[in-house]
C-alpha cells in the first residue's frame, strides 16, 4: 500500500475527479495548487515555454461550476493538464523549440488531443519544452535552453517530451500530453520516474501530419497507468482531420485495467538479443519487475525477439523527415538552428527515394517479425533504457563515444518503426536516486493488455520510486 501523497498537487487525476464529485476540493483549489507548483518546476528544471495562470484559473472556475450542478463535461473535468510546444493549442503560440518560428499566430486550432480533452473539461495549465522540432532525446533548444532532471537539474530530463515528464514528477499537473517518434514519451518517463504510453499509431489521432511520418505518435505522461487509461479514454475520440486515424476504441481502457495479468505470456529480453551495455542497476531493477509480473500470475520466458537493430533505416527515416522539416527555410533561419539539427538535416537531405524505400522495406520486414513473435507472447519487456540520466544539454553521455541520440537508447525507436504499443513504468533507482524504467511493448491494437499489465505493477508497489527531493541530488 501507497500512501496518498500531502500535496493537492500530487494527486492523480483519477483522485481528483474523485474528490471534485464529493465536494473534497474544487477544480479552483487544484489548479492554484498546480500552478504554485509549476512556478516551483519552471524554477527547478526550467519545464515550460509559458504558464497560462489566469487562462488556466478561468476554466478551473467553469470546471467548478459544472461540479457544482452534478454535470461535469467529462471524465478529466477540471483536471489540470500541460501540453508539449510541438502540439497546436488553440490561441497559444506553438514554438516548437525553434528561432525559426514566429509567435504572432494567428493560433486558431486545437490539436485533435486537445481539442477532445478541452471538450471533456480539462484546465489547460501551459506548454512544456521540447528540443527544435522534437528532434532528438534530450530536451535542450535554442529558443528555450535546457530542461533539467526534476530529481538532479544536472542531469538531463530526456526528450523530446523532456518539459512534460519534468512537470508531471514535480506536480505540475497529473496529465500530459507528449508525442513520440522515436521514444520521445518513454525516454523522459524512465528518466524522470513517471508512466508514458506510446500507443498504437493511429490510436490517438494527429494533426497536422508530422514530418517524420508515421514514426510520430502522440500520448498520454502521467504519474500511473490509471491515470494514462483515462486519458486515453478521452484523446481516443474520433477526428476527421486525421486520415490515418484507426476507428474508436469500442469500450474503455480504464474498464479493461481490472482484467488479470495470470496467465499472460511475457518474453523478457535484457537486451533485445544485441550489444548493448546495460547499466548494472537498471538490469537488475527490470529483472525485479519481470519478476513482479511473474509473481502476478504471468508466464515468463527469458527469450530475444530475433530482430536486428533497425537503426540505419530508422535514420533514413527521421533524418528524411527533419530535412522536410526545414525545406523551406533559407540560410539566415538555418544559422539559427540547433547546430546537431542542421547536421541531420543536411544527411537526410543526401537520401535518395530509393534510400527511402529501402528503409521501409527494412521497417516492413520488422514489423512481420515482431507480429510472429507476438503470436507466442502477449508482451514484451525490456528496460527502456539501459542508462540513467546523464549530464543536461548533452545530446549523448560523456565518454559514450555514440554521435547521436540514438545509440544510447535502442530499446525505442525499433517500436516506433513497427507501431506497436510501449509504455514505460518506474520500477527503481539507481545508486545516485536517478529513475528507472522497465518497458512493457504489446502487439499492435494491445493498447489495453499494455495499461492492464503496468497497471497491475502499479497495485502490486513495483512502480513506488521516491518522489523528486526525496532521493534529488541537491540543485
Amino acid at each position: 500500500m501507497t500512501t496518498e501523497p500531502t500535496r493537492l498537487a500530487d494527486l492523480t487525476a483519477t483522485r481528483l475527479t474523485a474528490g471534485y464529485a464529493t465536494g473534497e476540493f474544487s477544480p479552483v483549489e487544484a489548479t492554484r495548487a498546480v500552478l504554485e507548483a509549476a512556478e516551483a518546476a519552471q524554477a527547478r528544471t526550467n519545464a515550460f515555454t509559458r504558464i497560462d495562470a489566469d487562462e488556466a484559473l478561468a476554466e478551473a472556475k467553469e470546471s467548478e461550476e459544472r461540479w457544482r450542478r452534478g454535470e461535469p463535461a467529462g471524465p478529466v473535468d477540471g483536471v489540470p493538464v500541460t501540453v508539449k510546444d510541438l502540439i497546436l493549442t488553440r490561441g497559444v503560440p506553438t514554438l516548437r523549440g525553434s528561432r525559426t518560428v514566429g509567435a504572432e499566430g494567428p493560433w486558431e486550432e486545437d490539436a485533435p488531443s486537445v481539442a477532445r480533452l478541452r471538450e471533456s473539461g480539462a484546465v489547460f495549465v501551459g506548454k512544456t519544452t521540447t528540443p527544435e522540432f522534437g528532434w532528438k532525446g534530450v530536451t535542450d533548444s535554442p529558443r528555450h535552453g535546457v530542461t533539467g532532471n526534476p530529481y538532479d537539474p544536472a542531469r538531463t530530463a530526456g526528450g523530446s517530451s523532456g518539459g512534460s515528464a519534468a512537470a508531471v514528477a514535480l506536480g505540475a499537473g497529473p496529465l500530459s500530453l507528449g508525442t513520440d517518434g522515436g521514444g520521445s514519451v518513454r525516454i523522459p518517463a524512465s528518466f524522470c520516474g513517471i508512466f508514458a504510453l506510446k500507443a498504437t499509431y493511429g490510436q490517438v489521432p494527429h494533426y497536422p501530419a508530422s514530418p517524420f511520418g508515421t514514426l510520430a505518435h502522440v500520448g498520454p505522461m502521467t504519474r500511473d497507468a490509471a491515470d494514462a487509461a483515462l486519458m486515453m479514454d478521452v484523446i481516443t475520440g474520433a477526428d476527421w482531420r486525421d486520415w490515418s486515424q484507426l476507428a474508436p476504441p469500442r469500450g474503455s481502457f480504464r474498464a479493461e485495467l481490472a482484467g488479470p495479468v495470470a496467465g499472460l505470456r511475457v518474453a523478457y529480453s535484457p537486451s533485445l538479443g544485441w550489444d548493448v551495455p546495460v547499466a548494472p542497476d537498471v538490469a537488475a531493477a527490470v529483472r525485479r519487475a519481470v519478476e513482479r509480473l511473474a509473481g502476478l500470475g504471468a508466464y515468463v520466458e527469458e527469450i530475444d525477439p530475433g530482430i536486428e537493430d533497425p537503426v540505419e533505416a530508422f535514420h533514413t527515416l527521421w533524418f528524411s523527415g527533419a530535412a522536410r522539416v526545414v525545406q523551406q527555410l533559407g540560410e539566415a533561419q538555418r544559422a539559427l538552428l540547433d547546430p546537431g539539427l542542421r547536421e541531420v538535416c543536411e544527411q537526410g537531405a543526401r537520401y535518395s527515394a530509393l534510400d527511402y524505400l529501402t528503409a521501409v522495406d527494412t521497417r516492413m520486414a520488422l514489423g512481420r517479425a515482431m507480429g510472429r513473435f507476438h503470436s507466442a507472447y502477449d508482451l514484451l519487456v525490456t528496460p527502456t533504457e539501459p542508462i540513467t540520466a546523464f549530464e543536461a544539454g548533452a545530446e549523448v553521455p560523456a565518454g559514450s563515444g555514440h554521435t547521436r541520440w540514438t545509440g544510447w537508447t535502442p530499446f525505442s525507436y525499433p517500436f516506433n518503426l513497427t507501431q506497436q504499443p510501449a509504455a514505460t513504468v518506474p520500477c527503481g533507482v539507481d545508486g545516485d536516486g536517478l529513475p528507472i524504467g522497465v518497458q512493457l511493448v504489446g502487439a499492435r491494437h494491445a493498447d489495453a493488455l499494455v495499461l492492464r499489465a503496468a497497471h497491475a505493477l502499479y497495485t502490486a508497489g513495483a512502480a513506488a520510486i521516491p518522489a523528486p527531493g526525496e532521493a534529488a541530488t541537491p540543485a
